[in-house]
């Protein structure tokens, strides 16, 4: 990971406006209930209208990304999904398919797509979690699963297969979730059987979210920075969670939610409000002079 920028939060405020905004969304754009508030909604919008980019980068994968993308409608859509392992550019649907093939018919651009060998974690914690939920991410399109998740956990096509035809090939995103146990007790058993040759987050509740190792949303949006000439330290990275704190780290100035872990918090720059204060539209606000944030 490139060593965060020396520039100070405070000494870059009198002229300093990000030409790049990337923005995690679960408990950072919207709740836990998905719900975007027309506060953030609208400070979104402002920074479009400003002419920055805006890039989403999440742990969820691109059939929940793009719902949230197409709604800011935003003039260069840049996703960064599945924690940095997808990153794609999103076209008209229904665009013509390209000769070299990198823009399908679903108006789909892949800028780039690292996948990893699946069997030897998830086979290691199925030994230590045998009735654990499996889900591997088919790219686009949903998730093949070992069995059914909790409703409303997945979006896209849902396919049951067997452990052994799930992990036969290369994943870009492997998910387990072992519902019948609390969050602390499943990531003690995460701690003890320690994880190698794979990146790893840990979502609220027993949920473990498996990428190719050395991948980030980091990694990820410095490829969309390179794309759109954009350098790092022009760039404004918000978020609260675990799979946050390499671009918060990363970017020229990263703020942490209010709602994040302390964690988290240590790695940014600034922590701004809570997500149900409008945390983002507070940090949007200060740069951008279209933004507001009623008084509380």
């Amino acid at each position: 990971m490139t060593a965060h920028s020396t520039t100070s939060p405070d000494r870059i405020a009198e002229s300093w406006r990000p030409r790049l905004v990337a923005l995690d969304i679960d408990g950072t754009l919207v709740d836990a209930r998905n719900q975007l508030s027309p506060v953030v909604d609208a400070a979104v919008r402002e920074v479009v209208r400003a002419g920055a980019h805006v890039v989403l980068a999440t742990g969820r994968g691109l059939t929940a990304t793009r719902p949230l993308a197409q709604h800011f409608d935003l003039p260069t859509p840049y996703l960064v999904c599945s924690n940095g392992a997808v990153t794609v550019r999103l076209h008209p649907e229904g665009a013509a398919l390209t000769h070299d093939g990198s823009v399908d018919g679903r108006g789909v651009e892949l800028v780039d797509v690292v996948t990893f060998d699946p069997e030897p974690v998830v086979r290691m914690l199925l030994s230590r979690l045998p009735g654990v939920l499996v889900a591997v991410e088919e790219l686009g399109v949903g998730y093949r699963v070992n069995a059914h998740f909790p409703p409303g956990e997945l979006t896209g096509e849902i396919e049951v297969q067997s452990i052994a035809q799930l992990v036969a090939e290369p994943a870009t995103r492997v998910i387990l979730r072992e519902p019948s146990i609390e969050a602390e007790q499943f990531l003690d058993i995460i701690d003890r059987v320690g994880l190698h040759g794979v990146a790893y987050y840990i979502g609220y509740t027993a949920w473990l979210d498996l990428a190719p190792e050395g991948v980030s949303k980091a990694t990820g949006l410095a490829k969309v920075a390179e794309r759109l000439d954009v350098d790092r330290e022009d760039i404004l990275a918000i978020g609260d969670g675990d799979n946050d704190a390499e671009m918060l780290s990363w970017a020229g100035r990263g703020v942490a939610m209010g709602n994040a872990a302390i964690e988290i918090q240590r790695v940014a720059d600034h922590v701004t409000a809570l997500q149900e204060d409008h945390g983002v539209a507070v940090e949007l606000a200060r740069w951008f002079p279209n933004v507001t944030v009623p008084a509380s």
